[in-house]
């Protein structure tokens, strides 16, 4: 929003205010600006005479003038197409420094020229705000301009502007009238609002013209009729504060609709009141219906638009823009004056969708129903002065909104105890006087009266934000915060098993949780429903994430790109889906590796056992040792149909491994995804730390041919069940397929370790449980053993 000093001051006076310094306090406030620029920022200007113009002998677009300037008499030669003797010009003398550059005395074709005769646009106005006589050539200052005296306050464009960046909720300081009041903190002056008098003709708008609203949408629609009004150019005030907010002048008529809205930040719109008829309604637009809007675009509209009609056809997008056939030109006699209030999330969706204008910015943000009523007073006042209109009596009115203030009681002790300060009685008042806020104190609690132009205002915790913004953040002192602590509850479990992932060699990511709708139902076969996203910043970030592993994919594809062949990631992050109409939040942990790992000096290749290792260190560090196996069955179509399989705990699948489909990476790359929230479902109990045995134990190896579907799972549990309690591990150390076996066959060999807490074991008493374990084996899995 783009404060302009002359404009503002109209409401509470800047001219005695250093306008850094005053930008500064504005900061303190809250209210960040983007910068400080005057509106012309040119320098060494004096008005001239042109007292001569001749041709310039060795040029044929070149003209030698002569310059009265009060004190002297400039010969300067310039090029323009309208320069002649006896106009009154803008000259910018020797050293004046321009948007373009700094202006030097120079020798031009043999002749000398001392300064530069100006346009508008050599004085760094944009090109949208001139006439094409100011574009093509020097400007042609009026008879009444005094030689040697100021261009620039004679033009009246000796103003500076702040362009602010105003936080969302702030929708009152789109407004001159609401920067006003915020000024009026800093600078202590009342606020004095705009002349809202008129006269009005016998003449009643509602014998004219019938409103019917058909949406609730529409909170209030004030309508008036002015007749009788002349189109002509704007006084010089109006386009010069108009230009200083951003706002190109049009006539007269437009101009006062655009001034009204930066003045009070109600936007109003004026119909031509001939082509509108004797109908004027309000409702929401159809699928499929066409309006052609004031820039002469045909807009397609949705069920979400609300549209102005004639009773019958869209004339208006409302909140927006209005549409072309009551547009005001250069015949329109009669006027009727719109000022509306509408639902903020509709006009939202219509300017994201459609169009964003200088209105919409203010429909969006919610506006002051009493505003309302001010803007189209104030409309009418500034088309009887400056367009002569004639007001007609009445108003048709529709409002559903509450006009009376907001009153908010808060105690001395609440904002105390929340800003950590000793605020008195006293503080407080002066805070809320500045703020031209009523307030009435007894034994330490304050009702505050908040006036309906702070649509932010509406709870206690609001007025604590406006104590700690006007009496100064600066000036608190810091204070650590007393109160009463007891022990709370943490849960380590996350933390435990990310310290336990980077003991593991992996290094932590943090990702989006929004993805792209294609992956979301990847590397996973549970039943669910999407959770999109309804405004969503690019394609790719659509919906929330069911699975970590699309994400880890995403950071291995990036780094693979770029020639990283070895990575170890994982991450633990919540992921969403829907399910029976409800949102679901489950915390998972995924992992994933690929390329080589180092152990000792050795580089090792990422393999299935390698995702493996890492989910069985993980569980038997969480307490689940000898409670999870791996089950193949129905895996997700993105995994290695062969080297994959879920992770089963306590008899329920809480996740998945394996390696990733090589129609989706061509390299080898394993990937692993647990259900937090279900494994901390399985309860375990404190770990119990065992002695180290005393006593040395015994290792034996055995290999087994098996047929090629038999399960290493199975296998390890008919080992355990003949190897009894002196059997304490079992490592499977080699798998292998080939020419030294059948077709159809593999070979699985283990370690076995048998020990004993209270001796040393003989070979004697291992045998027997050792010959036990190969029975069992080639009994249960028709399998053979392997001697070589």
């Amino acid at each position: 929003m783009r404060l302009s000093k002359k404009f503002v001051s109209e409401y509470s006076s800047l001219e005695n205010v250093d306008f850094h310094e005053y930008a500064d306090k504005m900061v303190k406030l809250g209210n960040e600006y983007e910068s400080i620029k005057k509106l012309v920022n040119a320098t060494n200007l004096i008005t001239g005479e042109v007292t001569s113009c001749e041709k310039h002998p060795e040029s044929d677009h070149l003209n030698l003038c002569k310059v009265d300037i009060g004190s002297e008499t400039l010969n300067i030669v310039c090029g323009a197409p309208n320069v002649r003797a006896g106009l009154k010009v803008i000259v910018a003398l020797d050293g004046a420094v321009l948007p373009g550059g700094e202006i030097k005395k120079t020798i031009i074709l043999g002749r000398e020229s001392n300064g530069m005769i100006c346009s508008l646009a050599e004085l760094g106005l944009e090109s949208k705000y001139l006439t094409a006589n100011d574009i093509n050539g020097i400007h042609e200052l009026p008879e009444e301009a005094i030689v040697g005296d100021d261009p620039i306050k004679f033009l009246e464009l000796d103003d500076e502007i702040i362009d602010f960046e105003l936080t969302a909720n702030r929708a009152d300081e789109l407004s001159m009238l609401g920067l006003a009041y915020e000024s009026s903190i800093i600078t202590g002056e009342e606020v004095k609002l705009p002349d809202l008098t008129y006269k009005e003709i016998k003449d009643n708008i509602n014998d004219k013209l019938a409103l019917k609203v058909e949406t609730p949408n529409a909170y209030t629609f004030l309508l008036k009729r002015v007749n009788d009004i002349k189109i002509e150019p704007s006084p010089l005030y109006i386009k010069n504060r108009l230009m200083a907010c951003g706002i190109r002048s049009i006539n007269n008529v437009v101009d006062i609709s655009n001034y009204v809205m930066l003045e009070t930040g109600q936007p109003l719109h004026f119909y031509d009141a001939d082509k509108l008829g004797t109908k004027i309604g309000v409702r929401q637009a159809k699928n499929g219906e066409t309006l052609v809007t004031l820039d002469n675009q045909e807009r397609i509209l949705s069920e979400d638009d609300i549209v102005i009609t004639n009773g019958k056809d869209a004339i208006g997008l409302a909140g927006v823009m209005g549409g072309l056939d009551t547009e005001i030109d250069e015949n329109t006699k009669n006027v009727v004056i719109e000022c509306a209030i509408f639902n903020p999330a509709n006009i939202r969706k219509t300017s994201k969708n459609l169009l964003r204008s200088e209105a919409s910015i203010r429909f969006e943000k919610g506006l002051d129903v009493n505003r309302c009523y001010m803007a189209i007073e104030r409309a009418c006042n500034m088309l009887e002065d400056l367009a002569y209109g004639k007001v007609l009596s009445g108003k048709i009115e529709y409002n559903t909104l509450d006009r009376e203030d907001k009153v908010i009681e808060i105690s001395l002790d609440k904002i105390n105890s929340v800003l950590g300060y000793n605020f008195v009685v006293e503080d407080i008042k002066e805070v809320f006087n500045k703020l031209k806020f009523k307030v009435k104190e007894s034994k330490g609690v304050f009702s505050v009266t908040v006036p309906t132009r702070r649509v932010d205002i509406s709870i206690p915790e609001d007025l604590i934000e406006e104590v700690s913004r006007v009496y100064g953040v600066d000036n608190i002192e810091s204070t650590l915060p007393i109160f009463e602590s007891k022990f709370g509850k943490f849960d380590k479990r996350q933390r435990v098993i990310r310290d336990k992932m980077i003991s593991e060699g992996l290094s932590e990511v943090i990702t989006y949780s929004l993805i792209d709708e294609k992956d979301i139902f990847k590397f996973s076969n549970d039943e669910f429903g999407l959770i999109r996203v309804k405004d969503p910043l690019t394609e790719e970030r659509v919906v929330l994430r069911h699975s970590i592993i699309t994400s880890l994919l995403d950071v291995y594809n990036y780094n693979e790109a770029r020639n990283m062949k070895d990575i170890s990631i994982f991450e633990i992050s919540k992921c969403f889906s829907s399910i029976n109409g409800e949102y679901v939040e489950e915390n998972k942990l995924a992992a994933l590796v690929t390329g080589n790992y180092t152990e000792g000096l050795n580089p090792l290749k990422h393999d299935f056992y390698t995702m493996k290792g890492i989910i069985e260190n993980l569980l038997d560090y969480l307490g689940y040792e000898n409670r999870y196996s791996f089950v193949v069955k129905d895996l997700p179509e993105e995994m290695h149909p062969t080297k994959s399989a879920y992770i089963n705990v306590s008899g329920k699948v809480v996740g998945l491994f394996g390696q990733v489909h090589p129609n989706i990476c061509k390299n080898e790359v394993y990937v692993m995804e647990i259900n937090l929230d279900a494994l901390f479902e399985n309860k375990t109990g404190k770990i119990k730390y065992k002695e180290i045995c005393k006593f040395p134990g015994i290792s034996k190896d055995v290999a087994f041919v098996l047929p090629i579907d038999t399960s290493n799972e199975s296998v390890i549990s008919s080992i355990k069940q003949g190897g009894g309690k002196l059997l304490k591990s079992i490592k499977l150390f080699d798998y292998y397929e080939g020419d030294k076996i059948d077709e159809g066959k593999k070979s699985l060999a283990y370690n076995l370790y048998f020990e004993s807490n209270e001796k040393t074991l003989s070979d004697e008493e291992v045998t027997p449980l050792f010959n036990k374990i190969i029975e069992n084996v080639i009994k249960k899995h028709n399998a053979i053993l392997r001697d070589k």
